[in-house]
């Protein structure tokens, strides 16, 4: 395996396995924040108790992630060299500020872990909101690092050499607004119907389990409400693209051909020999308006873009479908949930409802995923859009295919044991409500 694959495929593991870590972390708390605002303020012990469960479920995960994370960090060294040695001192601020928030996070965690009887109701309330949102934070940090990757700022390359460095401009480069809202509510959706399906597929086992019912109830309206307006943002982000990427948006929708106005295409199988995609189904105009605001604005095709800077087109094209339709799926649920719960309807007692949110469960975190990739493998062959390309910036260390055996291993060892736990604790929790014990 040649190094350059060996080194993009092991970033892909570990930012694979990474990213759902740092999405659970970044919503999570805001649902134990909910848990625990209502136990205040009603009094009753299954939201004390939800917001137990799931506040170490948030411990798991920020563990994890900041294993994952460390990973990572190590990876950017050892696996892009040359990319570090030009690219640390430009968007280096962002990291560190990043590791501000974690630290927040990490004292405010363990104030909420160990201060339940310690600390006045409200000031413990407070900090298991400090940790969500330091949490936030420290996911918007990363994705403004991520940004300037897909729009450099901040410096002038000179000679093969940064210079003139501004790390605020870098930051706050025109990318980064639009990823990081597109990120933080997708890490919303996410963990929000990944939540809600769990506790779905455990209640239609227990269809009267207090616990169960006001965890879905709970991380629904989370995951609904972000999901309605997900969409507002990836129009945004998708707009951004057209101007910045003009590549990036030609691969993502298989649009080979300059065009004026240009079709949406929906579907499909491109076929980069042929220039086409098959079995598509095209809406006229409506690329031209997705991506200028226009209906009879001109789209650049990929026919304007060196063959040898195209990126995968069938990979970004797919992984895009798989985003936007995922996305829409969780869209017209939350739609429909927040329709329910407008005309007073009891959604949640119904057992289809719950299939249909337990067959969801896994589909926020495809769709993270999926954009990743989108993100990623549409800005080939670019590590630093414009400037930098990957194969130049990759390590000539060899034997990089062991490291990425021994990545994938480690990380699916992880999954398995993050997974056990966090069934464990919310089975434990729980089974106080379970039926049986109850009487009904």
């Amino acid at each position: 395996m040649e190094n350059l694959l060996a080194a993009r495929l092991q970033m892909a593991v570990s930012l694979g396995f990474h990213i759902i870590f740092a999405c659970v972390g970044m919503a999570m708390p805001f649902l134990m924040a909910i848990a625990e605002y209502r136990w205040i303020k009603s009094g009753q012990q299954v939201y004390q108790d939800l917001a137990k469960a799931w506040s170490r479920g948030v411990a798991i995960f920020f563990a994890t992630g900041a294993v994952s994370g460390t990973v990572l960090s190590f990876e950017l060294g050892m696996l892009w060299p040359t990319f570090m040695e030009h690219a640390g001192p430009i968007f280096g601020m962002p990291f560190s500020w990043e590791g501000t928030a974690f630290f927040v996070e990490a004292i405010a965690l363990g104030l909420f872990l160990y201060g339940w009887d310690k600390l006045r109701p409200w000031t413990h309330w407070l900090t298991g909101l400090v940790v969500g949102v330091s949490g936030v934070a420290s996911g918007i940090f990363v994705v403004a690092a991520n940004a300037w990757m897909n729009s450099p700022a901040g410096f002038e390359w000179v000679n093969g050499a940064a210079v003139n460095i501004d790390p605020v401009a870098a930051m706050f480069n025109d990318a980064w607004l639009s990823q990081a809202l597109h990120m933080t509510l997708a890490a919303f959706v996410a963990t929000g119907f990944a939540v809600a399906g769990l506790h779905a597929l455990l209640l239609l086992r227990d269809p009267k389990n207090l616990f169960h019912r006001e965890a879905v109830k709970i991380s629904l309206i989370i995951g609904g409400l972000a999901a309605i307006f997900q969409p507002l943002s990836g129009d945004y982000a998708a707009k951004g693209v057209a101007d910045r990427q003009p590549a990036k948006l030609a691969a993502m929708e298989g649009h080979f051909s300059t065009s004026q106005p240009a079709p949406l295409v929906i579907g499909g199988i491109p076929d980069e020999e042929q220039q086409v995609v098959h079995y598509a189904i095209e809406i006229p105009r409506m690329l031209s308006f997705l991506a200028h605001g226009n209906f009879d604005a001109e789209v650049k095709g990929l026919d304007q873009i060196p063959r040898e800077e195209w990126p995968p087109v069938v990979i970004t094209h797919i992984a895009f479908q798989i985003m936007v339709a995922s996305g829409i799926i969780m869209m017209l649920l939350g739609l429909f949930y927040y329709y329910a719960l407008w005309r007073g309807k009891k959604i949640i007692r119904k057992r289809w409802f719950l299939w249909l949110i337990g067959i969801c469960t896994p589909l926020g975190f495809i769709a993270v995923e999926a954009g990743w990739i989108v993100t990623e493998v549409g800005r080939q062959p670019w590590i630093i859009y414009g400037v930098m390309k990957t194969r130049d910036a990759v390590t000539p260390m060899p034997g990089l295919q062991y490291s990425l055996y021994l990545i994938l291993a480690l990380y699916l060892l992880l999954s398995v044991i993050v997974i056990w736990l966090m069934y464990r604790q919310i089975i434990t929790l729980s089974s106080r409500y379970e039926t049986a014990k109850t009487g009904g």
